[in-house]
């Protein structure tokens, strides 16, 4: 591969790491610039040449699925809710089914990240810190779990209560 195709490519998953809520649509921008664009270089696309893509994919949506879970967010503009981050974890799971591309250490940070989270939120909001930012129903929330690989017996018990309370 040359300089300038690395380049290029480099430059096209720079662009998919920062790309907006779906980074899916940045990634099929990507390739048709790198291959259709009148002003694209027009590459022949190889499979190795999707992988620092596929990567920047995964990031992203990694990016913006922690978002949602990350504490510090909470009430913060930023902050989408869980409905959000279990629909991007839907995204990224059927991307990379698609291109059988292991996940499981996203996973892993995601199941952890969410376990936290619920754990710190149930407690911020018995405690009267805050109100919930809980932002789906329970039904949505166990089926996010159960995609991460747990079930709903691994949810913690008042997580259901917080989840009626902005119905």
């Amino acid at each position: 591969m040359t300089e300038v195709r690395k380049h290029i490519l480099s430059e096209e998953a720079f662009l998919i790491l920062n790309s907006g809520e779906i980074p899916e649509v940045a990634y099929y921008s990507s390739i048709h610039y790198l291959t259709e664009d009148p002003e694209g270089p027009h590459f022949n696309i190889q499979p190795c040449d999707l992988i620092p893509l596929e990567e920047a994919v995964i990031q992203r949506y990694r990016t913006i699925i922690l978002r949602d879970i990350t504490l510090g967010n909470r009430g913060r503009g930023i902050y989408r809710g869980l409905k959000r981050c279990a629909a991007n974890w839907k995204r990224l799971v059927n991307f990379s089914d698609k291109r059988s591309i292991d996940i499981s250490s996203v996973r892993k940070e995601v199941t952890d990240a969410l376990r936290e989270f619920l754990r710190q939120e149930i407690m911020d909001v018995s405690s009267g810190k805050r109100k919930t930012c809980i932002n789906c129903s329970y039904a949505e929330l166990a089926e996010f779990a159960c995609s991460l690989g747990l079930s709903r017996y691994d949810l913690p018990a008042k997580v259901e209560m917080l989840c009626n309370y902005n119905k």
